[in-house]
């Protein structure tokens, strides 16, 4: 008889600890580039994209507190399975605040389950310069629109069944829609410093024509900003960079009971970013004192020494291929380029120089 996880229904449960296991064995034992298929699968049968879509559509609704608290344990098992779902929730959760109720009833049981895999390829629309050629435009036909174009930034094209992409107008108006994965050509991904796995590349769209159906938002200006409560940036980029920050810090905690010189060292890492996450459930609660921005610079500068720290701590065998703080380390630079605003990377670069700001 094969064994079924127990569905994860609050962050507290016991599964999701046992998840967590079991995606980070899983991360240690993958070759770098690896899509993660087995951990993917695995977060379907534990149930953890009912996580994000509300209970009409077969989820279960969690609250922004108890999602930050979901992420910060997966994020800790394995940043690279974790990074390729908050993708996939862009998706899922702009598609939910569309009004096209048809293609929700459609996708949005099936993404639950999953049954049907979606990520985004959104990005361009936020830096797309007025009075240039967008990326990737959109032409109104009779029926829906002609798309053309490419999107530079799609994680795991070639394993969507569906992708959520965004298009241009001639008049600036722009549009978000479902495209089905066979519609789009995926490059060879990028070979990232690091999360390769997540095969994220660029995918080119040539004369795809969208029905009206397929259509999640828009035709409207500045269409991103268009849902309520579903706006770009936000604090899930902080939460991955805490829960990376306390894979680090746990692994430096181990190392006390060999190394009792390390223990200044652990105490002070675990109450920083005690405190990150304490301030990340305030903002997630509504309630938080410092802003999404704020939390973010303090997020990027703790995990680039948490991971260094435990790299010191593993000494050489750390630097060994293969051994987990060495892909940490690699893994914290992701969080100076991905969705990083210019604020922060001000801030962060002002610190590794020594300036204040």
């Amino acid at each position: 008889m094969s064994y079924c996880p127990k569905i994860i229904s609050s962050p507290s449960d016991t599964a999701l600890l046992e998840l967590c296991r079991q995606l980070a064995e899983l991360a240690n034992d993958r070759p770098a580039g690896q899509w993660p298929a087995e951990s993917l699968q695995l977060c379907a049968e534990y149930g953890v994209f009912e996580w994000f879509v509300g209970k009409p559509f077969g989820g279960q609704g969690w609250t922004a507190e108890d999602i930050a608290k979901g992420y910060l344990q997966l994020g800790a098992a394995c940043l690279t399975t974790t990074f390729i779902i908050t993708q996939r929730t862009a998706a899922t959760r702009r598609l939910e605040a569309s009004d096209n109720e048809l293609l929700k009833q459609e996708l949005l049981p099936a993404l639950c389950r999953g049954d049907l895999s979606t990520t985004v390829g959104i990005s361009h629309l936020t830096t797309s310069r007025q009075h240039t050629r967008p990326a990737l435009a959109a032409e109104e036909t009779d029926g829906g629109f002609l798309v053309n174009g490419f999107s530079p930034w799609v994680t795991g094209s070639l394993h969507a069944s569906c992708i959520l992409m965004g298009a241009t107008l001639a008049d600036e108006r722009q549009i978000l829609f479902m495209i089905e994965g066979d519609q789009v050509k995926a490059n060879p991904p990028h070979q990232l410093i690091a999360l390769t796995g997540s095969c994220t590349g660029s995918v080119k769209v040539e004369n795809v024509f969208v029905p009206a159906k397929n259509l999640v938002v828009g035709p409207k200006h500045q269409v991103l900003k268009a849902a309520s409560g579903v706006m770009p940036g936000g604090s899930q980029t902080s939460a991955l960079a805490i829960a990376l920050t306390n894979a680090a810090v746990n692994f430096v905690e181990q190392q006390v009971e060999k190394r009792p010189e390390l223990r200044a060292t652990a105490k002070e890492l675990r109450n920083q970013v005690a405190a990150l996450e304490s301030q990340l459930l305030d903002i997630a609660r509504g309630t938080g004192s410092c802003s999404t921005q704020e939390l973010r610079i303090q997020a990027n500068s703790l995990v680039l020494r948490a991971t260094q720290s435990a790299l010191v701590a593993a000494k050489g065998t750390g630097f060994v291929a293969g051994h987990p703080v060495g892909r940490w380390c690699q893994e914290a630079m992701f969080f100076l380029v991905w969705s990083c605003p210019q604020p922060v990377l001000e801030a962060n670069l002002c610190e590794l120089v020594g300036v204040e700001i």
